[in-house]
């Protein structure tokens, strides 16, 4: 199977880029998944039904999401309705929407995806890995779905890399998402698991994390805001993580990153498909 997953998407410039060049991207990758972390695309915080709109119509299968996800207030009435749209899986029991599913792909496949939000420097929700051992109990990669791949959205990239070892060999990809950053670690661990700590943004770095420098700046420097945050318009950097599975055992045979466009060193995953 061949995965791509696509980092924090934000606002409007993450958000075309996402529209413009996904069709491409996805038909010179000859995708079968692609998930998006979304929680980012409604001016820098949130997601909507219509956005999530936009982004099924160019391609994304799955979208996920962090601790922004309820940035939107309007989502909270749409997310249960939108099997497609996950927010973490560790929020608390009775909190709307779900944090894991299972998609047929169009070549008939089944992958599962789950999306976690860890617990250094974020928000203190249930415990993430306890989390995902009561989802993996469940299935068994390679005989009840063809892949499993985590979104591991969170601060600390210690935790985040804890996640990939307690699960190598049970899943096929773990990708970090939320510092907007992406690292350069991306690797198949030992048991088989393909896993990148953060795979960065979709949005315009020429800012502060996708948001227009003047901002941030002020509060670093003054420690008083004077204005909401908003998000760059520049031109966007496409961040993702490519990863192929073994069609047989689901665990992973290659993972890559991709960066398109914008002003961060482009990278391509396959460079004999490489655009020209």
């Amino acid at each position: 199977m061949k995965i791509l997953f696509f980092g924090d998407t934000v606002g409007r410039s993450g958000r075309s880029a996402i529209v413009e060049k996904l069709p491409d991207i996805r038909h010179r990758l000859d995708l079968d998944l692609v998930i998006v972390n979304g929680e980012n695309v409604a001016g820098g915080f949130g997601i909507t039904g219509e956005l999530c709109a936009e982004l099924y119509a160019a391609g994304a299968d799955v979208i996920t999401t962090g601790n922004h996800v309820w940035g939107q207030r309007e989502v909270i009435a749409y997310i249960d309705r939108d099997e497609r749209l996950l927010r973490p899986h560790n929020f608390p029991r009775g909190t709307p929407g779900r944090g894991v599913g299972v998609y047929t792909t169009r070549r008939g496949k089944k992958a599962m995806v789950m999306n976690v939000m860890t617990q250094l420097f974020m928000d203190p929700l249930d415990d993430p890995f306890a989390c995902i051992e009561a989802e993996l109990a469940k299935v068994r990669l390679g005989a009840t779905v063809d892949a499993i791949v985590i979104d591991a959205h969170g601060e600390a990239t210690s935790e985040k890399t804890a996640i990939g070892v307690m699960v190598d060999g049970r899943v096929s990809a773990v990708v970090g998402s939320h510092t907007h950053v992406p690292t350069a670690d991306w690797r198949i661990l030992p048991g088989g698991t393909a896993y990148h700590t953060d795979t960065g943004m979709c949005g315009d770095y020429d800012s502060i994390i996708g948001m227009d420098k003047t901002e941030p700046l002020n509060r670093f420097r003054k420690k008083i805001s004077q204005g909401r945050l908003q998000p760059a318009q520049g031109a966007a950097t496409l961040c993702g993580t490519y990863v192929e599975t073994d069609d047989k055992t689901g665990l992973a045979v290659y993972i890559a990153p991709l960066r398109v466009g914008g002003v961060l060193h482009p990278a391509w995953p396959l460079p004999s498909n490489e655009p020209g």
